[in-house]
């Protein structure tokens, strides 16, 4: 319990939620390369890299439905900051969680829509919400790399300023996550 529970007085996210930013940051490391190499496998081992691209980001949704209902119900330790600031980490935090579940699910529902049904990992086959539906299998696709682009750039946003408070503030900015 305690590590939903524990309400930290130094500023610092509660460790549940520190874990799961963790677990995300190295399951979008891991997935989005996969996902980009997917159009330059061989056809004979394309259909591997697909599995695990689509089991990994089916993973991370699961994951981020489990951060926003913590956040949901305990909301991030506040920290001075100037309006400006706030508004940019509060935009820029928020837009990740978006695009951190728009992704996986346009990604799914691509998927399913192109015809093929989510083996997840190769064990459990996920039932299909919409089934093949080729009229909107590339908008669907569309929206998933783009919403692929759009996030490497957030997370790029939120390594930068991560960065930026650690390196040039020298404030505990980072502190908070790790």
């Amino acid at each position: 319990m305690e590590l939903i529970d524990n309400a930290e007085s130094s500023g610092r996210y509660r460790p549940a939620l520190r874990i799961l930013h963790w677990i995300v940051a190295a399951l979008v490391f891991l997935t989005w390369p996969l996902g980009l190499m997917i159009g330059f496998a061989k056809d004979e081992v394309k259909l591997d890299f697909y599995l695990v691209h689509e089991s990994l980001g089916f993973l991370v949704l699961w994951i981020m439905l489990l951060r926003v209902g913590f956040r949901l119900t305990k909301p991030a330790p506040s920290r001075p900051a100037p309006p400006i600031e706030r508004l940019a980490a509060g935009s820029v935090h928020g837009l990740l969680y978006l695009f951190l579940v728009l992704m996986p699910v346009s990604g799914f529902l691509a998927t399913n829509a192109h015809g093929f049904p989510l083996k997840w990992f190769g064990l459990v086959t996920i039932w299909s919400p919409i089934g093949k539906s080729p009229d909107i299998a590339w908008t669907l696709s569309s929206i998933h790399e783009w919403s692929a682009w759009i996030l490497l750039t957030l997370v790029a946003l939120h390594i930068g300023a991560a960065l930026f408070h650690h390196v040039v503030r020298r404030d505990e900015t980072l502190y908070r996550i790790l």
